[in-house]
């Protein structure tokens, strides 16, 4: 390793364990993503104890007649009531690929450099929805579901703020494929004819 001046960043060009390190610039900018897993985790743990509390006690809302009601229901399975009704095995079960997923959520999510944003964002998405519906499956033994969104006959599952985040999460990711994969074709074809 080169010894005198040149710093910090001098070192880091020559040395692969140095050039791994994270500053403290770089952990401030994850923290900060971390801070949105946690507020999309707590609204989506405050509209579901609010919809126990609400719904299912005193009924369905219609917000948008036609359109978006919230309804209370439960969901033992994983999306759309896939897997339901396998009891505790089913409970445990899934509660651990869920925690098995959410910590492989926070390995990428370290390992990302702190320049890709939209990564960066959909990994604390997919984190907030994991920890969202985790907590519930673990506490409760199901998690609690309202958003219920229809158009005319059509029916789609109900849904909760958990659920957004992760379908919000992947497609942000898929979105990322296609750029990143978008932009090294048209490096590799600038490369080409340079």
């Amino acid at each position: 390793m080169p010894t005198g001046g040149g710093g910090i960043e001098r070192q880091r060009r020559y040395s692969p364990i140095l050039s791994k390190l994270v500053t403290g610039r770089d952990i401030l900018w994850k923290l900060g993503y971390l801070v949105i897993t946690g507020g999309v985790f707590m609204i989506d743990q405050t509209t579901k104890a609010w919809a126990v509390k609400r719904l299912r006690f005193d009924g369905d809302i219609t917000v948008i007649p036609g359109l978006l009601n919230f309804a209370y229901a439960t969901n033992t399975g994983v999306a759309f009531s896939m897997l339901d009704g396998h009891g505790d095995a089913g409970r445990w079960g899934l509660s651990a690929v869920a925690l098995v997923a959410g910590v492989l959520v926070l390995y990428f999510f370290w390992r990302t450099p702190r320049t890709d944003d939209r990564v960066l964002g959909a990994l604390a998405l997919l984190l907030a929805g994991i920890a969202g519906n985790v907590t519930d499956r673990i506490r409760l033994g199901f998690v609690v579901d309202f958003i219920d969104v229809q158009f005319g006959s059509w029916h789609y599952p109900t849904f909760n703020v958990a659920d957004m985040a992760i379908v919000i999460g992947a497609g942000l990711l898929i979105v990322d494929m296609f750029l990143s994969k978008k932009a090294e074709d048209r490096s590799q074809k600038t490369e080409v004819e340079g």
